[in-house]
């Protein structure tokens, strides 16, 4: 369907008419480059596409451009934009996403945007450090019942370990597993830490 049939003319007045506008012109692309080429049409003094009303205004001199053939020169702006699909309508989800995108990009790019998403990073970090060394203190409440020092040691032990790897994360994945021969002594460290952790572990 031809999209000028969705520009309904609602006002005329010398000098001045103002056109009811379709959802889809008021695309903040496609408003723009409607506003641009009518604006540059002999006799056009301004033109105004409030998006938020659907309203396509626009003011010019009588003397110059006749009112008969305004619309007919903005009937031909509208009719090749329409070749070239820009009146094609997207799929909701999609510019439901690409608004979130733009949201948490510019989100992201003010100072306390990039303060949370640092601290969000380092909850990732964490969750993927915890997931290496399971689960802290599995043998739950009845340890700590039982044996509450070694449970408390057990559980520190824990931490201290995830607080490490926690720490060397960005190293561990992007130095030391990339050259484990440069970074031996680091793995070394590693593994011994481990083996005291499972030892401590072990029944007596």
């Amino acid at each position: 369907m031809a999209i000028q049939k969705e520009f309904v003319l609602r006002y005329r007045h010398d000098g001045h008419v103002r056109f009811q506008v379709p959802a889809q012109a008021c695309q903040p692309a496609i408003a723009a480059l409607i506003s641009d080429k009518v604006s540059v049409l002999s006799g056009v003094q301004s033109v105004h596409l409030y998006r938020g009303q659907r309203k396509l205004s626009i003011r010019y001199d009588e003397t110059i451009c006749g009112f008969t053939s305004l619309a007919t020169q903005l009937f031909r702006i509208l009719a090749e934009l329409e070749r070239h699909g820009h009146f094609e309508s997207k799929p909701l989800a999609e510019q439901a996403k690409k608004s979130v995108l733009g949201i948490k990009k510019r989100w992201k790019s003010t100072r306390i945007g990039g303060w949370f998403n640092q601290k969000y990073q380092a909850g990732k970090e964490t969750v993927q450090a915890a997931k290496i060394i399971g689960k802290i203190s599995t043998k739950g409440p009845k340890a700590l019942f039982k044996d509450p020092e070694k449970a408390t040691i057990d559980f520190l032990n824990d931490v201290l370990v995830l607080y490490l790897i926690k720490t060397h994360w960005t190293r561990i994945t992007q130095e030391w597993l990339v050259k484990p021969i440069v970074h031996r002594y680091e793995w070394m460290a590693v593994f011994y830490m481990f083996f005291l952790l499972v030892r401590s572990r072990r029944p007596k």
